[in-house]
């Protein structure tokens, strides 16, 4: 099987050197490289080509969510943002360059592992935290996003949608719109295929965001 390829990005030696040792130590990941900007992570992936940026937000030179507007608009690869800052505004300035995971840095060895891997098979990752902090009290904040085309929907489909976004489960889904659980599990179904993706978090991402 091959390895997933790896750059991590952090201006802190400790960090770097830290998520370096895990995963060095797994067989199922190659650490490209390491850098200490969004810059220097650019250049290293034009020479080593990663499947997946580990990248920090608050970096000198080229800060992270510049540096992930360019890896998404050249291919170089897919961005798991790692960050200590909790701020929603980070958060969404993230999502919208293309990031596909954004986790903050209280992650035990194997929950960053498994998340890497999350994003390396397709399937876009956010901390439970953080997408509370995007949705709890500041879905009306954000509002629905210009880039969300929402004439496809019914106005059931969209309402269904708006409760996802605002972090619902299906059960409290169900309560809320007087309908079985069973007919929002289909209703979630057919929107994900419809959009073609997989995840209710991206459904949530790409409401708010616009975003993919």
């Amino acid at each position: 099987m091959d390895k997933i390829k790896v750059i991590i990005a952090d201006d802190s030696d400790f960090v770097r050197d830290g998520m370096k040792i895990i995963l060095d130590v797994d067989d199922e990941f190659e650490v490209l490289g390491v850098a200490s900007n969004g810059n220097e992570a650019i250049e290293l992936a034009k020479k080593e080509a990663p499947d997946i940026f580990l990248m920090d937000i608050q970096m000198p030179i080229m800060d992270g969510i510049e540096a992930t507007k360019i890896i998404v608009e050249e291919g170089l690869g897919k961005v798991l943002i790692l960050t200590t800052f909790d701020d929603d505004e980070l958060v969404k300035q993230a999502l919208q360059n293309g990031a596909k995971g954004y986790l903050i840095k209280n992650h035990t060895p194997e929950h960053l592992k498994q998340m890497i891997k999350s994003v390396y098979y397709g399937t876009g990752v956010v901390e439970a935290s953080v997408m509370e902090s995007l949705t709890t009290g500041n879905a009306a904040a954000f509002g629905i996003s210009d880039g969300f085309d929402s004439t496809p929907y019914s106005p059931r489909e969209l309402e269904i949608i708006k409760a996802v976004a605002e972090g619902l489960s299906n059960k409290e889904i169900a309560g809320k719109l007087f309908i079985s659980e069973g007919t929002v599990k289909n209703y979630i179904t057919g929107i994900l295929s419809k959009e073609g993706l997989s995840h209710r978090t991206a459904l949530a991402v790409y409401y708010l965001t616009g975003k993919k």
